[in-house]
């Protein structure tokens, strides 16, 4: 009896838990506009002050491109020389960067508004259970963005001038372009930074028993041919890109059947944990009922052998 009264405080403690967040409807637009306004003021604030690194961080971003053309021969002790061809390219350039990089580095406070907002909707042990994705999830961005730009990019530079022709009456010569290539890195560092938080995503659903790990094997072949369109709409218009991003992808849906097969074995164990400690805790019960049984007979009877005599 004393078991089945701590579980049903539990229960009623972990019900309050979520009925004492409950507010009004305006209360929760009132927080959810403070908290958005709070985001746009991080955010826009991030955005001015990128302006002074911009140039620092169009250079990084370039670098890749400067090295595949001294790999390619164009001399050492010169600075590669890519090109623009519109009035305020290079400022719209610029300002697109500012963005990225007011996102990139206001990406954790960003994420600690939007758990704040929704934290008081979950109960403690799920609140625990989606807080450590908010610290994975930028590792594996910056895993997926790392890649790109230590190999994905330079191989495509490298393709980029292996193609440059010398003819008998035309040579032709790779000159970039900066919007272009500006746009083609934006685009692979986007598509891998968020191809690599499938693992995250999968691990979430399997946590919320959404997806299982069976069902994940079962469904490879339609994923597979899934992750190929994607690839196909998230990167340039060529197959070798498709290909760069669709075997990542392809890895990392097999490391989340293993990820979710994970947490199904720890959930399998926790049930069995808690199976056996209800019938421990039922074992008790009986012997304590059998006891005061028990007891209740011995004191009939004692009391049945104090009569008097007469009676």
């Amino acid at each position: 009896m004393a078991g089945k009264a701590q579980k049903q405080t539990a229960a009623a403690a972990q019900v309050d838990e979520v009925e004492a967040s409950r507010a009004p409807l305006m209360d929760h637009l009132v927080e959810l506009r403070q908290r958005l306004t709070r985001t746009f003021i991080v955010v826009g604030v991030l955005f001015l002050a990128s302006w002074f690194v911009a140039d620092a961080g169009l250079d990084f971003l370039l670098t890749p491109l400067g090295d595949a053309a001294h790999r390619a021969g164009r001399p050492l002790n010169e600075t590669f020389e890519a090109m623009t061809t519109a009035p305020m390219e290079m400022i719209f350039v610029k300002l697109k960067l500012c963005l990225l990089i007011a996102l990139a580095v206001g990406f954790p406070y960003v994420a600690f508004q939007v758990y704040g907002f929704v934290a008081p909707g979950l109960y403690k042990q799920e609140r625990a259970a989606v807080l450590p994705f908010l610290f994975i999830m930028p590792l594996l961005f910056l895993a997926g963005a790392s890649i790109v730009y230590v190999y994905v990019l330079p191989l495509f530079m490298d393709l980029s001038f292996s193609q440059e022709l010398t003819g008998t009456t035309v040579k032709v010569v790779y000159v970039p372009k900066v919007k272009e290539y500006y746009e083609l890195t934006i685009s692979l560092l986007t598509a891998f930074g968020f191809a690599f938080q499938l693992p995250v995503v999968m691990s979430l659903l399997g946590r919320a028993g959404v997806v299982s790990s069976a069902t994940l094997r079962k469904g490879r072949k339609f994923a597979i041919c899934i992750i190929v369109i994607a690839a196909m709409i998230m990167t340039p218009p060529d197959p070798f890109s498709w290909v760069l991003l669709s075997a990542p992808l392809a890895l990392l849906y097999e490391s989340s059947i293993y990820s979710v097969a994970g947490i199904e074995r720890a959930r399998r164990r926790r049930d069995a944990q808690q199976a056996r400690e209800e019938a421990e805790e039922a074992r008790r019960e009986a012997q304590e009922e059998e006891a005061r049984r028990r007891a209740a007979a011995a004191a009939t009877g004692s009391d049945q052998g104090a009569l008097p005599a007469g009676e």
